[in-house]
């Protein structure tokens, strides 16, 4: 089309890529490629918008480029200010003129480095906490023209993330929720699968805290993930077999062959402390999967027996846990998803046991000390 079609002289063709750096696993070849397009297309040219410009791209003389800064606070402000809110049923226009310019300045001071740095985010922003900032106008306890009041009544809305991005959210302990009651049993008549206390409080009450806690926010994989990286924190090694194999006897082999029974000593006189209150010991992560694949078709769901025990979603799980930092890796060396890597958990018991109950399992039953 390029080569055949009669163009006027000097005509060209702009390519605009908005956001190129945001590509998803985009190979190191992907720019040179598109800027070199100009070269095989003669009347073509390419530009590249860039939300974050490494230093190393503007140190390069050969490269055209135009910076485009930031806007300032008295920026900011003024074109915010040339769209007023509506006035509420208890002021005048120039009485919402005057709160909104100061308000707007307001809100500059507070979340333009943070989460308002762009004009689209800081007008989310003003449109967003107005109305709570004028609500004890509505409520006739301050007048439009007192700021001072009105922000320091407003102040915790100031630093409430949550309002500006839903999906920011923060844990308030101590909120309980309703009670819904869980349903017992499968359509084959056999027993929900899990721990023996699960089997036996299929038909009671489980609590769904409204709350923002971690059992609401981590799916279920990461839930899963957690109470293995605990129980492979605060059980020995040498228990794995007693617990997570279905092919465990109890019994002890000997070399020439047949079976005896374990040897009952003498009973020790030196008392010793639970696991659990000697904090949480470091693991092997392969140990850790190892638990996890041996558990999962037990604990959760159908939806999570399939696959292997290495999939994306464990792997998004692990590396989302770390980013959190309930799970600590031990050591800089190596890959985070070495097998061989040393981890911690980094949750302690009563989290952990209502992470469980959240899932109807009772974690206790899973520890041996």
């Amino acid at each position: 089309m390029l080569k055949y079609t009669e163009r006027p002289p000097g005509w060209r063709l702009v390519l605009v890529f908005d956001a190129i750096d945001r590509q998803r696993d985009a190979p190191s070849t992907l720019l040179p490629a598109l800027a070199r397009l100009c070269e095989i297309i003669p009347c073509l040219t390419t530009i590249f918008i860039l939300t974050a410009p490494s230093p190393l791209m503007l140190r390069t003389s050969s490269t055209p480029h135009i910076q485009f800064p930031n806007y300032t606070k008295p920026e900011f402000v003024k074109i915010l200010a040339l769209e007023p809110p509506p006035p509420t049923p208890t002021t005048t226009q120039d009485d919402t003129n005057f709160l909104w310019t100061r308000f707007c300045g307001a809100v500059c001071d507070a979340l333009t480095n943070s989460a308002a740095r762009t004009l689209p985010s800081c007008r989310h922003s003003c449109e967003a906490l107005w109305p709570r900032f004028t609500a004890p106008i509505l409520a006739r306890t301050h007048g439009p023209r007192e700021f001072s009041k009105l922000l320091i009544a407003s102040r915790s809305h100031f630093q409430d993330e949550a309002l500006l991005n839903p999906s920011i959210v923060s844990v308030r302990p101590g909120i309980a929720a309703d009670v819904a009651t869980a349903a017992g049993g499968t359509a084959n008549g056999q027993g929900p699968p899990g721990t023996p206390s699960r089997h036996a409080k299929s038909a009671q009450q489980v609590g769904i805290s409204a709350t923002t806690d971690l059992t609401s926010l981590l799916p279920a994989t990461a839930r899963v993930l957690l109470l293995a990286a605990y129980l492979a924190s605060h059980n020995a090694a040498r228990h794995d077999l007693t617990l997570f194999s279905t092919f465990h006897h109890g019994r002890k082999k000997r070399r020439g062959g047949g079976y005896t029974a374990p040897r009952r000593g003498r009973p020790s006189k030196h008392r010793k402390i639970s696991r659990k209150l000697l904090g949480a010991h470091a693991f092997v992560l392969e140990r850790m999967l190892a638990i996890f694949a041996a558990l999962r078709s037990e604990w959760a769901d159908g939806k999570l027996a399939a696959g292997g025990v290495v999939d994306g979603d464990v792997g998004m799980a692990i590396s989302t846990l770390a980013s959190l930092r309930l799970l600590l890796k031990v050591g800089t060396a190596g890959d985070s998803m070495d097998r061989g890597g040393k981890w911690r958990i980094n949750v302690g018991w009563d989290i952990i046991r209502g992470m469980g109950r959240s899932l109807g399992i009772e974690v206790e039953e899973w520890l041996i000390d």
